[in-house]
């Protein structure tokens, strides 16, 4: 009677693979920017350092937007409960 080990497939659901290939480019974006506002600031362009930390913020806000547009699209709704999804 040998017991046969679970396997990690058996604890975990299956899930979709989908990738956005629009999320990678606005996370380079992000790191760009701020890269290029630090930079801004250690030469003492704060004015310049300023519109850039701004503008990464923006350009931070679009890819989690898209990050969570693409999982809502795709039906991983995280606001919805486990209990609703089981009904549909």
């Amino acid at each position: 009677m040998a017991i046969s080990e679970p396997s990690a497939g058996e604890f975990f659901p299956e899930k979709k693979n989908v990738r956005n290939p629009l999320v990678p480019v606005g996370a380079f974006i992000t790191a760009g920017v701020l890269t290029a506002g630090l930079i801004s600031f250690r030469r003492g362009n704060s004015h310049l350092g300023q519109k850039l930390m701004r503008a990464r913020v923006v350009v931070q806000g679009a890819t989690v937007a898209l990050m969570v547009g693409t999982a809502y699209y795709y039906g991983d709704n995280p606001w919805q409960s486990d209990h609703k999804k089981e009904k549909i």
